[in-house]
């Protein structure tokens, strides 16, 4: 008979694809991972991964035990709350994916305003350039600039947020006057890795017809410093705004971008009471914080 403990080693293995991966995702040996990938085997009488130079991947009686294996994952973690007895604070840890600009900007208050009441939960933010994925467990909920069409997930819009382009004073000063879109041509542009960018929501200067960014990075954060230190124009979060003091917007009249962020979870999850608490209290936070950060509160 399957125990969970070989299931939980299964799901870090699907999930990671490699023994070392599960081996540190669990704190385990990847040897003794190995081992008991090759016992739950034996025991259920099927491979359940092709095995290769790149991995593990689940074959197709993997990939049935993937299903059971989550559904016992979601049995144990319900049964954990309801042992827990449905207590109103949050405990244990919370791994949240976001965008890099969200993840700078807005969740670190966000996330401590919700750790200050709730002392015994761990919260973690995975800022990626790149969509998370939460088939594999690389985080408990994400938020996305698109909302994703494909998949066992549940999608909620959070809100919108603007962007404008902006450059620091020092820069308009000692550079010629922007006064029409097309005057950027003659300035030095800051933003995405034109081939790297992982969501056409984020393509800004593209609609602008701006296909030379000399100075690109797949960071927020990064684009948000050369402005700061002066470098040049480029597309910024009106939430980031305020915390560079020596930003300006420019021609916000001629270029005003709304996006938006959602919620994404994986759909089983909804069974789970303490995701679902944590879920409305990050959603309802970051929908105050972007209203604050962009004056609108």
């Amino acid at each position: 008979m399957t125990d969970w403990d070989d299931l939980r080693i299964f799901l870090a293995v699907a999930r990671g694809e490699s023994l070392s991966a599960a081996g540190r995702a669990l704190r385990l040996d990847p040897a003794t991972v190995g081992r008991r990938v090759a016992r739950l085997e034996q025991d259920t009488g099927a491979a359940l991964f092709v095995k290769g130079p790149q991995g593990y991947a689940l074959n197709g009686a993997g990939e049935r035990m993937l299903r059971h294996a989550e559904a016992a994952e979601q049995a144990m973690q319900a049964a954990e709350e309801a042992v827990a007895g449905g207590a109103e604070t949050l405990s244990g840890q919370v791994r949240i994916g976001a965008p890099d600009g969200c993840a700078t900007f807005v969740l670190p208050q966000v996330c401590a305003a919700i750790a200050d009441e709730n002392p015994d939960l761990e919260v973690q933010i995975v800022a990626l350039p790149r969509v998370v994925n939460l088939s594999k467990r690389e985080a408990d909920m994400a938020i996305a600039v698109s909302a994703p069409t494909a998949g066992r997930l549940t999608v909620q819009k959070i809100t919108d947020y603007k962007l404008h382009l902006a450059a620091s004073r020092a820069y308009l000063e000692a550079h010629p006057p922007i006064r029409t879109l097309d005057d950027l041509r003659g300035h030095r542009m800051v933003g995405y890795i034109p081939d790297m960018i992982f969501d056409k929501e984020l393509d800004y200067l593209a609609d602008l017809g701006l296909v030379s960014v000399p100075l690109a990075s797949t960071s927020v954060a990064v684009q948000f410093r050369w402005l700061q230190a002066g470098a040049g124009v480029g597309i910024v979060h009106d939430f980031a705004l305020s915390s560079g003091s020596d930003l300006v917007r420019v021609l916000p009249e001629a270029l005003s971008l709304t996006r938006a962020f959602y919620l994404v979870r994986h759909a089983d999850d909804r069974r789970l009471a303490r995701l679902n608490r944590f879920a409305a209290r990050l959603a309802d936070g970051v929908r105050r914080e972007v209203a604050a950060l962009e004056g609108r509160s």
